[in-house]
């Protein structure tokens, strides 16, 4: 259980500094909601290595630990088209792609220096963070459409249904994160290992904690209409005293 309160702490973190940046200061927003966005996705290509045993209690499954954080990507998206628009997402995504271009760079960089002679964990290292030239171009390939196509349904759902928040966000993310197991696992994966199976528990895994984060999106909707929004919300402010 205590992955599930990491993971919604963390959510609610990001969602409440980001409403708060994005309501009081305007001109900085979009800023901050890209770097929340691309940590989330560079943090999801690091602990994707590890294959965790996914416990639904009357359902297991294997899949990568990365799905329990690239769900709200596809969220961290969605907060940025709603605020800002389709055009500042598309440059959002533009720009988070960059940075993994960057991050894939400066580890081939490192890995292509020698170790110290004292360096005990090379193995580990090289297992961690050895590339895999056809698993980073399947990474690549199905981000840019995936979340390219987020931002395409979601701007078109909410100029169509606006009042409906639930729905862009559910359905975008669906198509998303849906598309993008079918995509990587394809690319990386084919005639390797056995698809049929990745592409089900990554489907499966992502859509659930995908459908579980909706209520921070509308948490987000609703703070974005709000007057005034503290950085500490005056409640827990008044328990702190004592009142």
């Amino acid at each position: 259980m205590i992955v599930w309160l990491y993971w919604a702490i963390s959510l609610t973190i990001v969602t409440y500094a980001s409403s708060y940046i994005v309501k009081k200061y305007e001109n900085y927003g979009f800023a901050a909601l890209t770097a929340f966005y691309t940590i989330y996705l560079g943090a999801s290509q690091i602990i994707a290595s590890r294959i965790i045993n996914f416990d639904l209690g009357f359902y297991q499954f294997f899949a990568p630990a990365a799905v329990f954080i690239y769900p709200f990507i596809a969220q961290a998206i969605d907060m940025i088209n709603e605020a800002y628009g389709k055009a500042k997402a598309h440059l959002a995504i533009f720009i988070a792609f960059i940075t993994q271009v960057l991050l894939v760079t400066f580890i081939a960089m490192v890995n292509s220096l020698s170790p110290a002679p004292f360096f005990q964990f090379e193995e580990a290292w090289q297992n961690l963070f050895g590339l895999s030239l056809r698993i980073t171009v399947a990474s690549w390939i199905a981000f840019l459409i995936c979340q390219n196509l987020d931002a395409h349904v979601f701007a078109w759902l909410k100029k169509k249904y606006e009042k409906n928040i639930v729905l862009r966000s559910l359905t975008s993310d669906v198509l998303d994160l849906t598309l993008d197991s079918i995509i990587f696992v394809t690319i990386a994966f084919y005639g390797v290992m056995p698809i049929e199976l990745l592409i089900a528990g990554q489907i499966i895994s992502k859509n659930i904690i995908g459908f579980l984060d909706t209520p921070w999106f509308v948490w987000y909707k609703k703070m974005l209409s709000w007057k005034k929004i503290s950085l500490i919300p005056r409640r827990f402010l008044e328990r702190l005293r004592g009142k």
